[in-house]
């Protein structure tokens, strides 16, 4: 699939079949996020990857933004490895380069013909504590990760967009 197509027909699921994602598509969507570009490639954030009943459980008392997806991928930063910058004080890289990792995994997924849900509704701290993190790791999203249940649909905004000329502002 072209790319603006493959941008384009990816949304968000929110409901998830109970079909496991194979292991081969899970290394490749790794695999798409370890690729993915960081401030001076300093490469400071981690996946934690949910896929263990137990696990999953658990996080399903934190949020609930799962909606039955059978894996769950925490991307995080450690604040001691990411990027700062040098012209102003508390400007750096950590939660940029673990959104980029995660768009990378996202698109690769949706390639893959797998479906995601991005999600910031997250109790970060909480959610740091169920995985064990230590002090300077910090969780900046959740992906939700599976196969699509046959019902599952895009949300009635998902087409809606602002014009470019609202968006782009050209000097």
């Amino acid at each position: 699939m072209a790319f603006a197509d493959l941008a384009r027909e990816r949304f968000s699921v929110r409901k998830y079949s109970e079909r496991p994602v194979e292991r081969g598509k899970l290394d490749q969507v790794l695999e798409a996020a370890r690729v993915a570009p960081s401030a001076k490639n300093l490469q400071p954030w981690r996946v934690h990857v949910l896929r263990g009943a137990d696990v999953l459980e658990r996080y399903d008392e934190l949020t609930p933004m799962r909606y039955g997806a059978p894996t769950v991928l925490v991307f995080t930063y450690d604040v001691a490895q990411d990027w700062k910058n040098p012209l102003e004080e508390g400007v750096h890289s950590g939660e940029q380069d673990a959104s980029i990792a995660a768009t990378y995994a996202m698109l690769q997924a949706t390639d893959l013909g797998l479906a995601t849900l991005w999600c910031n509704y997250l109790p970060n701290a909480c959610v740091a504590e169920l995985l064990g993190l230590p002090a300077s790791e910090r969780v900046v999203l959740a992906l939700d990760l599976g196969y699509a249940a046959p019902e599952a649909h895009p949300s009635h905004l998902h087409a809606q967009r602002k014009p470019l000329g609202n968006l782009a502002d050209f000097r």
